[in-house]
């Protein structure tokens, strides 16, 4: 029996892998689950029996990269061991390494966002429950921070939205921002080490936290 659900799982984890592949590679439109089952090493059969259809691949490939998003920065802030200062510092950091090692997935989703309306939905839904988890809590401790006078009072919402936005933009306008700004600096990681500590500075200027 174990050994059976392992190969089951083997499989299973084969065709995610070759979903993922396919996905970032062709876009969504353009992948197609006879080459996903190709690359797999199953039958087409095989495929549909595991997953049904492309967008139920879809959706599991974005619902786990988002979980292991979602651990990543909750592991970070969620810490109460630590001061609030660094749990943030943590979490820009974090947010800016886990893009940095999933550039492709970051182009899909945007893909997704322009030529895929349906593709939206699902992707809300899984920044809705990293945020759910992360900012109810998170501003409270900021609320009670700045009644301390330890920080300023600002919105999590807003806070979260400026570490999405100032970690996402290099990596979006990579080329564009490296070969016209970045041209002083050694190489293409120097001048993203660099933009990392930068937003880390900006989030915590924000805060003011002291």
């Amino acid at each position: 029996m174990d050994k059976e659900f392992n190969q089951s799982l083997d499989t299973e984890s084969r065709i995610l892998q070759a979903a993922e592949k396919e996905f970032f590679e062709k876009g969504f439109d353009g992948a197609r689950t006879a080459s996903i089952a190709e690359a797999a090493g199953v039958t087409h059969a095989m495929l549909h029996y595991y997953f049904r259809t492309k967008y139920n691949l879809f959706e599991r490939i974005v619902s786990e990269k988002f979980n292991m998003l979602g651990d990543i920065i909750l592991s970070a802030i969620g810490d109460s061991n630590l001061p609030l200062e660094d749990r943030i510092r943590q979490g820009v950091e974090r947010h800016f390494d886990f893009i940095s090692a999933n550039r492709d997935l970051l182009k899909f989703i945007i893909n997704i966002v322009i030529k895929q309306p349906e593709g939206i939905e699902t992707i809300r839904q899984n920044v809705l429950n990293i945020a759910n988890n992360l900012l109810n809590n998170l501003q409270n401790e900021i609320d009670e921070y700045a009644a301390k006078g330890l920080c300023r009072q600002v919105d999590a919402r807003m806070l979260l939205i400026d570490i999405v936005s100032l970690n996402v933009f290099p990596f979006i306008v990579a080329p564009i921002a490296y070969s016209v700004l970045g041209c002083n600096y050694g190489s293409y990681d120097e001048f993203l080490a660099i933009r990392k500590k930068e937003n880390v500075e900006t989030i915590l200027g924000k805060l003011k936290i002291h």
